[in-house]
């Protein structure tokens, strides 16, 4: 299994409609794109203080490396992005093989 970890640190100019815009065209991704089978979502609630301003975090998990390649280039997720971008200060992606050691 794939893992998928998505972090981001939106920029000072985004507001909070545009916060909620890119929530929601995150959360229609797996209903467009069948690779993904399992869709987490949240926000930052460590007390340890270490996310570096990572406000909100995705776990997308996909069956193999294929299955990710075709979620990253599926129009919808290509469209996401040109989307977010503009609102960012930062991302963070993470892609590891759980099935591996």
């Amino acid at each position: 299994m794939i893992e998928h970890i998505v972090l981001f640190r939106f920029a000072p100019h985004a507001s909070h409609a545009d916060t909620d815009a890119v929530l929601v065209a995150f959360a229609a991704l797996p209903a467009a794109i069948a690779q993904v089978r399992d869709f987490r979502a949240g926000t930052d609630i460590s007390p340890e203080n270490l996310a570096q301003g990572y406000t909100h975090g995705w776990l997308l998990r996909f069956d193999d490396a294929a299955a990710l390649r075709h979620y990253l280039e599926h129009p919808a997720h290509q469209a996401f992005v040109a989307q977010v971008q503009p609102l960012l200060a930062q991302a963070l992606v993470f892609d590891f093989d759980s099935g591996q050691p």
